[in-house]
């Protein structure tokens, strides 16, 4: 599935100058539709008659589970537990609390409660003390890049190139689409690019903090205020308005 994630939906993602709010880089976005397609096509190979997801009441992510559900199998019902009002579990804290009664292993503590989503694309970190707005992000919190300061002093040049605006070699060398963006992952990681600290509009009517790590996104594109020096394949390939109007 990574391949498809990446050839499916990140490349024409990045190609169309998708940002959310100028910012979010649609890390979980994109990943979703995806894992439901897939949910979808394994319960039909089993014959099953229902999709589940855990995606609370307030998200986005329920959106996305369940408009591809229906897109693709309409007749397959749709167990969502979080929205059960035979659900007692409403909080990290309570499902932390319900984890250690029954002797199930987390790695989450109260100190660090936050809800976290992992792809190859990006890792993002919701709650705990980001929903204090005034809360600067703990450097504890960060998994994947180092901190700008730490970084090295000596820049890092790469050359990527791309067919149809998809990128397929990396400094001369041949690479699918896995090993491009893991290579470039790394790259972004270890010179601390790639955060982002946003308080976005929820499709529900909510407002959210989320604080991501998508290393990858800024050498292939490079968005306004990056950090990262390079012509992007717009820049070579676009007139001028038509590269204002992907901006």
């Amino acid at each position: 599935m990574r391949e498809e994630f990446i050839t499916q939906y990140l490349f024409p993602m990045m190609q169309a100058g998708a940002i959310y709010e100028r910012k979010y880089l649609l890390g979980t976005s994109a990943a979703r539709p995806l894992i439901a397609k897939r949910q979808v096509e394994i319960a039909e190979l089993e014959g099953a008659d229902a999709v589940a997801h855990g995606a609370t009441g307030k998200g986005n992510d329920q959106v996305r589970f369940e408009l591809t559900y229906m897109a693709l199998n309409p007749k397959l019902r749709v167990i969502a537990p979080w929205r059960d009002p035979r659900w007692t579990i409403r909080s990290r804290e309570d499902a932390l609390a319900y984890a250690r009664e029954r002797g199930i292993p987390v790695p989450h503590t109260e100190k660090s409660i936050y809800s976290r989503d992992r792809n190859i694309w990006h890792l993002s970190h919701e709650g705990g003390p980001l929903e204090d707005p005034w809360s600067e992000p703990d450097e504890e919190m960060y998994q994947l890049t180092v901190a700008p300061e730490e970084a090295p002093d000596e820049p890092e040049y790469i050359e990527l190139d791309f067919v149809q605006g998809v990128p397929k070699k990396l400094n001369g060398r041949a690479r699918g689409p896995v090993e491009l963006l893991r290579e470039l992952n790394q790259l972004g990681w270890r010179h601390g690019i790639g955060r982002a600290d946003v308080v976005e509009n929820r499709l529900v009517g909510m407002k959210s903090r989320g604080v991501y790590e998508t290393g990858g996104h800024d050498p292939l594109r490079r968005p306004p205020r990056s950090g990262i020096a390079h012509l992007g394949p717009g820049n070579h390939a676009l007139q001028g308005h038509d590269r204002r109007q992907v901006r």
